[in-house]
């Protein structure tokens, strides 16, 4: 059984040898966290305390079985909101220890690599070829991994990450400046098609890594590949300023916010072509910065296959672009189903199943890690 609590879902799910989803079960915080604008973090554990115990009985019911069939309890350790982890650490560790089980200890991020590999194993007849690149692009994260196994151990190198903010929290802060809903994802992603991603030209300075931060080995920061999305965050505000379209803006959130439950087609009525071209400039302009680190990544490091997860994964224009990219460069590359893009418990379990082959236990001492790093 896997649980997850990082942010604002409270997820459970139950997966037999890593490959077979008997269920997952998802409770969203996104009602009670979008007239914020953005995950509160005292809301989110006020919620997952409420959630956990319905979400992990209706995953266990879903399955089929009881809870004493569980051969491991697996949960989230890290990174995320320390009170949310605790949540769910806390109701893991009592869990495991009730019914006599093993607990693991599952890294987030790790968790979204394997939400490819566990769908993958199942729609495709052959493995993805290793050593693999992965793309875990997310509201809390954007970092590159090299992946590759060991018999049952998977092993990772980060060899890029951002700087300051991640992708997915441009699209929610920029989805928030337009007036537009949250998560800002979905929403910049519908509206994009209805403007012309060449209008408006962003562009991305060239990251240099400070020299105190230098290593001496291959995989020193100045040779990782870096990202930063500050920049066009402010870039979006500064165009807003000077074309003047606060007063639209304010029109536009005033109407979704009379909706009972509003939607990103309610909102196209309410942009002007103007602002739908900056939307579609905007996101070309993060499709392609993403797509071109990644790919020079892929090619730097001589990779076999490519792996793209987390809740940005969703992206339409993201998924074209680099499903285009990889074949014309005969690179495979996997993404996960959309309903595993985003934080689930399935990619918990599935994580933790070389950890149970290899009986790799977290102690009972175990507690939330918000910063907790993936690889070396």
């Amino acid at each position: 059984m896997g649980i997850e609590s990082s942010c604002d879902e409270t997820a459970a799910a139950v997966v037999r040898r890593g490959t077979e989803t008997m269920s997952n079960v998802v409770a969203s915080q996104i009602a009670t966290h979008a007239p914020y604008g953005g995950v509160v973090p005292e809301l989110a554990s006020r919620e997952h305390l409420r959630n956990i115990v319905p979400v992990v009985r209706t995953a266990i019911a879903e399955a089929r079985m009881n809870l004493r069939d569980i051969d491991a309890v697996a949960v989230t350790e890290g990174p995320g909101l320390a009170g949310a982890l605790l949540v769910g650490i806390t109701y893991a560790k009592s869990l495991a220890f009730a019914l006599d089980k093993p607990l693991i200890a599952v890294n987030h991020l790790e968790g979204h690599i394997h939400a490819v590999l566990l769908e993958h194993a199942v729609v495709a007849p052959d493995p993805l070829p290793l050593p693999a690149l992965a793309l875990v692009v997310s509201g809390g994260h954007t970092h590159l991994y090299l992946a590759r196994r060991d018999e049952e151990s998977w092993h990772y190198t980060n060899v890029g990450h951002t700087v300051d903010d991640a992708a997915g929290e441009a699209f929610d802060k920029v989805a928030k400046l337009l007036g537009l809903g949250y998560p800002g994802g979905p929403w910049v992603d519908a509206l994009a098609p209805y403007g012309d991603p060449k209008t408006v030209p962003f562009s991305f300075a060239q990251i240099k890594p400070k020299a105190h931060r230098k290593e001496t080995n291959r995989n020193d920061l100045s040779r990782r590949y870096l990202f930063s999305f500050s920049g066009i965050k402010t870039a979006v505000l500064r165009y807003v300023q000077t074309h003047e379209l606060f007063a639209s803006i304010e029109t536009r959130r005033n109407a979704l916010a009379q909706l009972p439950i509003a939607r990103p087609a309610d909102a196209l009525a309410l942009c002007d072509e103007e602002t739908l071209n900056l939307i579609a400039s905007f996101q070309r302009a993060v499709v392609d910065d993403l797509r071109r680190k990644t790919f020079q990544a892929a090619e730097a490091f001589g990779v076999h296959s490519l792996l793209v997860s987390g809740g940005v994964a969703a992206n339409s224009e993201l998924r074209a672009r680099f499903a285009a990219e990889a074949a014309q460069r005969g690179l495979p590359i996997a993404f996960p189903s959309l309903s595993l893009s985003t934080d689930n418990a399935a990619m918990v379990a599935a994580a933790a199943w070389p950890k149970l082959l290899e009986g790799d236990f977290a102690p009972a001492e175990l507690s939330a890690e918000p910063s907790l790093a993936l690889g070396r």
